[in-house]
Order: C-alpha cells, then structure tokens, then sequence
C-alpha cells in the first residue's frame, strides 16, 4: 500500500511540477522526494498503531547491541557487494558507448525492459531471505529447506512466464523508447542474452537469500563479487577488446551468472547451515515463547 502510494503521488507531482510548473529534471526530483517522504509517514503511521501487528513505541526506538551487531554483518556484506556491481556495470556501459549511439540507445532502452523482470526475480530471494530467517529463529530447519525449494521453483515459473510476455511483445515495447529499425533489433539482440542468464541469476540469488536468513552474509557476497564482477570485469578487458562487437559484451552476462550459480552452489554444499536451535542460539527463545504461551492459555 505504501509502494503504491508513494508511485502515484510520484506520477501526479511528476506532471504537475513538469508540465504545469514549467520546471526539469529538479521538478522530477523534487517530486520523489516528496512521495518517499509520504511513504515513510504512512509506515511510520502503521507501526505505531496501538491496535496494529507492530505495535511499536516510540520507547522502542532504541539501538540494541547484539541485534545491531547482527544487522551490520549481514547488511555491510551486502551493501559492498552493491557498490562493486555498480562499479562492473560502469565498466560494461563504458565498452557499450564505444560501440556508438545506437549500441547506447538500445542497450538503454533494453535494460529499462529487463527490469521489469529482474524485479519479479530478486523479490523471491528477498522472500527466501525473511521466511528462512523467520524458521531459522523458530529452529526449524526442514522448513528452512523448503522455503528454498518453493522459491527456487515458484521463481523459475514466475519470471520465465514473464520472459515469454516481455520478448513476445519486445520488439513493440522496444520501439516506444526509439522507433529506429536498428535500436529495436540491438536492444531485442541484448534482452535474449540477458534473460537467457537469468536461470542462473534466480538460482544463485536464492541461494544468497537462504544462506543470509542463517545469518551467513559475507561469503555469499564475496563469491557473488568475484563470480559476477570479477568474471565481467575479466572478460571486457579480454574477450571484448578481440571481438570489439555488442554479442562479445553481451555474452559476459550469462558466462558470469553461470559461474556465480556454481560458487553458490558449493558454497551451500560447504556451509550445511544449521538452524538456530541446533546451535544454541534460540532455545531460550523458544522457552520464553512457551512460558508467554502457557501465562496466556491460563489467563
């Protein structure tokens, strides 16, 4: 609810700060800051209901040691690993503006498509990061194990059913971003490497999830760094500069997810991650649970 308030608020301010204030790309700016801020308020607001699930007090709002050592060694792994693909992709963008203005229009516009996917598939890791941190609190590993196992396969059925509706209407979207002939076709020629390596992508970014929801945040990250940044990376400094075409860079995407799929993979075969009980984490946990239980089943 939040989500879809915060994007009409941002359509609407969008067009009134463009069209009828007259202003650019401030205007566009000004218009999503002000409906992230609308959008923290309505969750703020929900939090703090007295009769809502959170419940929580602004005496709450108070940093915990232990918890925040915790959030910081997942998060910071993560935030790193970000920070480098960034640094990947501008070093695949810069070898896709040599190639010209019609590489740079057509990738352009084809990764504006693939988003669009790529959304669908990262919200099942996100998923499998939070149902598996949940059970792995609760001790329950076989869970665990089957959260995995549903959003690997619920991913695939999703995100392949919306791959056949994006290249089935690809080329028309593609030609609402630049009508020319030769655009469409490079952009198409981008969107069939780059889903064609989102096999790979969805398998080892659930993996990623699972192995965070145990808590186990840098490996995941270091050998997605090393599989997608260091392989891309590698293979425009080495691959490319032979060929010098748009296919050369293009195959980076699905060599690299194929190689970060495979490090994941074994990571996960290496880590047999254990549920919190099993190490001793969770069972005071779990006591208070049954005594609040047992005081409420009584009262």
């Amino acid at each position: 609810m939040a989500l879809t308030l915060s994007g009409l608020i941002n359509v609407v301010l969008n067009l009134f700060f463009v069209i009828v204030l007259g202003m650019n790309v401030n205007g566009v700016a000004i218009a999503t800051v002000i409906s992230n801020g609308v959008s923290a308020l309505f969750l703020t607001a929900g939090l703090m209901r007295r009769d809502g699930i959170a419940g929580v007090r602004r005496t709450d709002l108070r940093p915990d040691g232990m918890i925040l050592r915790r959030i910081l060694s997942i998060g910071i792994p993560t935030g790193i690993q970000m920070a480098v693909f960034a640094v990947a992709n501008m070093i695949i963008q810069s070898a896709i503006n040599s190639l010209g203005t019609v590489v740079m229009a057509a990738s352009s516009a084809a990764f504006n498509v693939e988003v669009f996917a790529y959304y669908l598939l990262n919200s099942f890791s996100q998923a499998c990061t939070t149902f598996v941190g949940q059970n792995n609190g609760a001790g329950n590993k076989a869970r665990c194990r089957k959260v995995l196992r549903n959003c690997l396969l619920e991913d695939f059925i999703f995100t392949a059913s919306l791959i056949v509706l994006i290249l089935f209407a690809g080329r028309g979207i593609l030609s609402l971003f630049n009508p020319d002939a030769q655009v469409v076709a490079t952009g198409y020629t981008r969107m069939l490497w780059v889903f064609s390596a989102y096999t790979f992508s969805l398998f080892y970014e659930n993996i990623a999830g699972y192995l965070r929801g145990f808590g186990i945040s840098l490996v995941p990250s270091i050998l997605t760094v090393l599989g997608v940044c260091g392989v891309r990376i590698t293979w425009i400094y080495t691959v490319f500069p032979k060929q010098g075409t748009f296919s050369a860079i293009m195959a980076a995407y699905p060599v690299s997810m194929a190689a970060t799929a495979f490090l994941l993979g074994m990571a996960l075969l290496v880590f047999k991650p254990v549920a919190e009980e099993e190490q001793g984490f969770g069972i005071k946990l779990v006591r208070k649970r049954t005594v609040t239980v047992s005081r409420t089943i009584s009262s």
